[in-house]
């Protein structure tokens, strides 16, 4: 069962209604801006609602449903739909059906289940299916800072998800280091879809250590005895996911998990593995490309 909670009343609702086994889901874009540095006008905001919509399906898809996705957008010129496409490309947003400002019944064949919007937009009229607002993000990046757009974090939190070393001051990440699109994503995930986030250079640092930390650590524990996810890990993490796409919790879970003794290396891997179906972190992207660690 996959329960979210419907913005217009409050209330969690399960999606799809049982017993259909089939997800119609609809993004709507907000309308692109004419003010972001690269001239796009594709800004923070525009990555996280299809980002949602994103994880969404792929938390159907875990729960055994299959997924219809389609993405309504404003009027795009072709360098603005080249340069949408290329962006949730970088960021692991699996390509929905784009059908542009009209109506998706046609392309969904039938009523949606759930809407994925911007809660500060007015999509239109949605008088079917439940709704899911996605909070706005702030920017705040100071001239030293090394923020991409995308790159988010709580106001006055500097810490990335699941990384409990990074540090509280805004230092930037030292020159050698190339920014992870995927830490965009990190962040984007690592507050409540509704929550309002805050775009910072030093988030951003953070999360790319925490990426690369969990790579390493992946690509080590693939070298020990494969062993099955652990039954308590598995019920909380998918539990998490269902009631209401709780990423936060998962990522919360798999930092406690990386620094738990009593935890196998091989199950720590398949642990790590499993949920990245969701995560769409690429966390082992490093497996294979290391030196071993035993005889």
């Amino acid at each position: 069962m996959l329960r979210i909670t419907d913005t217009r009343t409050g209330h969690l609702v399960e999606i799809p209604a049982a017993p259909r086994r089939l997800l119609r889901s609809c993004v709507h874009l907000p309308a692109l801006g004419a003010g972001t540095d690269d001239g796009t006008g594709i800004g923070p905001l525009h990555l996280r609602v299809p980002l949602i919509g994103d994880v969404l399906a792929r938390t159907a898809e875990l729960n055994g449903l299959q997924v219809i996705t389609v993405l309504t957008t404003p009027e795009l010129t072709p360098d603005r739909a080249r340069a949408l496409d290329r962006v949730m490309a970088v960021l692991g947003i699996h390509p929905p059906t784009v059908i542009g400002p009209h109506r998706p019944e046609a392309a969904l064949g039938g009523p949606a289940d759930v809407h994925v919007t911007a809660g500060d937009t007015d999509p239109g009229d949605l008088a079917d299916g439940a709704r899911i607002e996605v909070g706005r993000v702030d920017t705040t990046v100071p001239e030293q800072d090394t923020a991409a757009p995308g790159d988010s974090t709580a106001p006055g939190d500097s810490t990335a998800p699941g990384d409990s070393t990074a540090p509280a001051d805004d230092t930037p990440a030292p020159a050698d280091d190339t920014p992870d699109p995927l830490a965009v994503r990190l962040l984007l995930l690592g507050r409540p879809y509704g929550t309002p986030v805050t775009v910072t250079g030093a988030a951003l640092a953070g999360a790319g250590r925490t990426l690369r930390d969990w790579r390493r650590s992946v690509a080590d524990w693939a070298q020990q005895p494969s062993r099955p996810v652990p039954a308590d890990l598995l019920g909380q993490s998918h539990a998490a996911l269902a009631e209401d796409l709780d990423v936060a919790a998962v990522l919360a879970l798999l930092a406690e998990v990386a620094g738990r003794s009593d935890v196998p290396a091989g199950a720590k891997f398949e642990t790590f593995a499993h949920l990245d179906r969701v995560l769409g972190l690429d966390l082992a992207r490093d497996v294979g490309h290391q030196r071993p660690t035993g005889p």
